[in-house]
């Protein structure tokens, strides 16, 4: 398979770069070690430009899991989105979108073309749009469902980041989960102590997009229903992260966005925590990365 996309993206972040509309994110780090699993914590220094941005009605981006001022309801990066952040159409229902204010390089946004609500549940095109980027590239899927669960904008959208060493991914888990599931196989992590469910499916680099697909929608369909995620009369889902990759997909229910004011988003629960101030990485080293999910979790 051509790299197609990732010229696209690679072209289009130099430009950005160049004028000044793509920030990437500085950070330090540290890395904590629980149950077994190595988390990466992620102070981000520079958010007070992704603060400005929000506050001023010029975020064109993703949050970065880090609450810091008011949402504008009203505000729609996407809808319209700036054209120098604007990689292009991917089929007829979603467009690629550079984040604005990207955790790593490439990180990606596929949003809906036309306005529908972030907690309407995942469709078929959804996960076209998806697969047709992991089966380029691989990388991780992520999805926040809701400001419960650490989205910033209420359009319709998945993110997609590649797999680079020190990025979230399904990997982290890999050594909890059974090796020989089939395909739509359910499993639960012994380490994770809220409500999950890791369903086996069919995704990844140079997995067939049809294939990929529809692996993807039925897992998260399989999911939903073992976890009793269903639309309440608006035709909502509750809450919700969900993360696909490298032949996993991870699907968890949420009941408050902050642990102790540490916005967690999916990417907390692919091994990657990110913190607005030193403080807040003092406060995940004594309580525990795992607490802090749990508690956001149901």
């Amino acid at each position: 398979m051509t790299n197609t996309w990732m010229k696209a993206v690679d072209e289009c972040s130099r430009s950005a770069l160049a004028s000044g509309d793509l920030q990437p994110v500085q950070s330090e780090q540290l890395v904590l070690e629980e149950a077994g699993l190595r988390f990466i914590v992620r102070w981000v220094s520079s958010l007070a430009a992704k603060d400005a941005a929000r506050d001023s009605g010029e975020d064109s981006g993703e949050e970065v899991a880090i609450p810091g001022g008011p949402r504008d309801p009203d505000f729609n990066p996407f809808l319209n989105p700036d054209p120098e952040l604007t990689v292009g159409p991917l089929g007829d229902e979603h467009v690629v979108i550079l984040n604005k204010f990207p955790l790593c390089e490439r990180h990606l946004v596929l949003a809906r073309r036309s306005f529908e609500e972030q907690l309407l549940p995942l469709t078929r095109s959804d996960f076209t749009a998806l697969a047709t980027i992991m089966g380029e590239a691989g990388g991780t899927g992520l999805y926040n469902g809701g400001t419960a669960a650490g989205a910033s904008q209420r359009h319709k959208h998945l993110q997609w980041i590649p797999d680079t060493p020190g990025n979230a991914c399904l990997d982290f888990h890999a050594e909890g989960l059974p090796s020989d599931l089939p395909e739509l196989g359910q499993a639960t992590h012994a380490a994770l102590t809220m409500k999950h469910c890791f369903v086996r499916v069919h995704c990844g680099r140079d997995v067939p997009l049809e294939a990929a697909a529809q692996s993807l929608l039925a897992g998260f369909e399989r999911a939903c229903q073992q976890l009793n995620l269903t639309p309440g009369t608006d035709g909502l889902l509750p809450p919700f992260n969900l993360l696909a990759g490298n032949g996993w997909l991870l699907l968890v229910p949420r009941s408050q966005e902050c642990f102790d004011e540490i916005s967690i988003s999916a990417v907390g629960f692919g091994g990657t925590l990110y913190t607005r101030n030193r403080e807040q990485m003092e406060t995940l080293r004594q309580v525990g990365p795992l607490q802090a999910l749990a508690a956001v979790g149901c």
